[in-house]
């Protein structure tokens, strides 16, 4: 028993002194550098999650800035590249006719062709993506496609059951 509390006795004591030590660093001038580049650096404000809500129709349809001009999109994670109808790119004030339509695509009418062009950016509730490459498909597209080209280079995205989260 003697020898319990004499190991007691040297642990207790051997607490108190090691505290004193670390209270001491506290007052310690020679510790403040160290204690200053321990300081936690806040980190940069994330930019919010931009949400689009589904639609009646099962889909997600985003009303976008695209080059200063709104441009209704329907979302569409199958699509390689944003898409353009016809309408939309002279809206946007894209020649349509002075492009080269040397690409093939399938929508849901069936093939047709596509001239690429670069967008300088498309915006979606503060989701911004610059110099998005898309195509502007010359028929049988019934609207524009928010496809992976904007899509795959936000941070994440990810589909909810009311609504489509965008995350740049």
């Amino acid at each position: 028993m003697i020898r319990f509390v004499a190991i007691a006795a040297i642990g207790a004591l051997s607490a108190v002194g090691t505290a004193r030590a670390v209270a001491s660093l506290d007052t310690d001038h020679r510790a403040a550098p160290l204690r200053a580049e321990m300081a936690v650096q806040p980190l940069e404000t994330p930019v919010a999650a931009a949400s689009i809500r589904k639609a009646a129709d099962g889909h997600y349809w985003a009303e976008a800035d695209v080059d200063g001009k709104a441009v209704h999109f329907l979302v569409d994670t199958g699509a390689t590249a944003v898409s353009l109808t016809l309408e939309d790119a002279h809206r946007l004030g894209i020649d349509t006719a002075a492009l080269d339509y040397t690409y093939d695509v399938i929508t849901a009418d069936g093939r047709t062709r596509a001239a690429a062009v670069k967008l300088a950016s498309i915006s979606i509730a503060g989701a911004r993506v610059t110099n998005v490459d898309a195509l502007i498909v010359e028929k049988g597209l019934s609207a524009s496609l928010l496809g992976m080209s904007y899509l795959g280079r936000l941070r994440a995205f990810e589909a909810t059951q009311t609504a489509l989260i965008l995350k740049p």
